[in-house]
């Protein structure tokens, strides 16, 4: 597995670094086979430390885990058990829907953009109604399941996922809806 290993503002020792390492490497070892790579984070917040860190499986999955202590080494502990917990999590509910996924999840290119914001003056108000693109990237979309789109976003802890839907090759959403359920956006 491929570390990166920052600090914001922090200097990052030696020390440090092994200790996530191998703090790291072995929580994941336990529950996911092939981690690819891994981004760990420091930062200051007030009088606390903030760990924050990323881990990308190969099956295309990435959990993701925040944990904040006013010592360093607790902040990463804290953040160790956290991925720890969603990692075994995920390892159980693939065994309850016995999904055994042989190859990697195939990912797909798509255009991501970043619009300017419309609040204007009424004095400067444009007549067109074109949003003004100021960033333009490439972004992947994988090639997933329903439940394991449900997965990746809990896992990422984000509010939406677009995927493609492997039994019906079209372009899916999966949300989190405000009363806490999920939501799924199936186009036909």
């Amino acid at each position: 597995m491929r570390y990166q290993i920052s600090g914001k503002q922090i200097d990052i020792g030696e020390a440090l670094q092994t200790y996530v390492k191998d703090g790291l490497g072995t929580a994941v070892a336990k529950y996911a086979e092939r981690p690819t790579d891994s981004h760990v984070v420091f930062s200051k917040s007030g009088h606390e430390f903030v760990c924050e860190s990323n881990v990308h499986l190969s099956t295309g999955l990435s959990a993701s885990a925040k944990g904040s202590d006013t010592e360093i080494y607790a902040a990463f502990d804290k953040c160790c058990e956290k991925m720890e917990k969603q990692l075994r999590r995920y390892k159980r509910r693939l065994k309850d829907h016995h999904c055994e996924r042989a190859e990697p999840v195939e990912h797909f290119a798509a255009a991501s953009y970043i619009l300017a914001s419309t609040d204007k003056d009424e004095d400067d108000a444009d007549d067109t109604l074109q949003p003004i693109i100021i960033a333009e990237t490439e972004t992947k979309i994988p090639s997933l399941s329903v439940g394991e789109a449900v997965m990746q976003m809990e896992l990422a802890g984000a509010p939406v996922l677009v995927f493609r839907n492997e039994a019906s090759a079209g372009v899916n959403i999966v949300y989190r809806r405000e009363d806490g359920n999920i939501g799924w956006i199936d186009p036909r």
